[in-house]
C-alpha cells in the first residue's frame, strides 16, 4: 500500500482498528465503525490492490 506522510493515526478506542501493517513501525492502517470506514494508506495510489479496495467500498 502506498503511504505517503510522516504521521499517524491513534484512535483513542482501539475497537474501531481494522488493519495495521509494519511500516517502520506498527502502525493503524484503516479503521472501521458501524458504516463509517477510513484508511491511512492511499488506495488511488495503491495499484491494483488500491483499485479493488475503492470497488470494495462501492460495493459496500
Amino acid at each position: 500500500m502506498y503511504f505517503v506522510h510522516s504521521y499517524e493515526f491513534i484512535p483513542e478506542d482501539k475497537s474501531v482498528i481494522s488493519a495495521t501493517t509494519d511500516y517502520s513501525s506498527n502502525i493503524v492502517c484503516s479503521v472501521e465503525k458501524e458504516n463509517i470506514f477510513g484508511t491511512q494508506f492511499h488506495p488511488e495510489k495503491s495499484d491494483k490492490i488500491g483499485l479493488q479496495i475503492i470497488e470494495n467500498f462501492i460495493n459496500l
